[in-house]
């Protein structure tokens, strides 16, 4: 499968969005913190980045991982710039 590619915000998002949606986490009603990815040289599945340090997360580890495992094989972190391009150019 081929990964859809999202920038770092967009990233955290997603995560942040399916983390807060686990039932345990809105029967406890937790707050996770969710950091933004780090970029890595692909693994072996091919996933680009990482995510480490999820704050309140203790408890949860396990559900959190299964989150991440699906995410990392959906998405990869965007690691290209868009240049904005010189507007004085002549």
């Amino acid at each position: 499968m081929i990964r859809k590619m999202l920038n770092a915000s967009r990233l955290q998002q997603e995560v942040d969005r399916r983390t807060h949606r686990l039932q345990e986490v809105i029967e406890d009603g937790v707050r996770i913190r969710v950091p933004r990815p780090q970029l890595q040289e692909p693994d072996k599945t091919g996933c680009n980045w990482t995510m480490i340090n999820l704050g309140n997360a203790a408890g949860f580890e396990r559900d959190i991982e299964g989150v991440l495992k699906v995410v990392r094989a959906e998405y990869n972190l965007r690691t290209e710039t868009k240049d904005a391009g010189n507007p004085f150019e002549d």
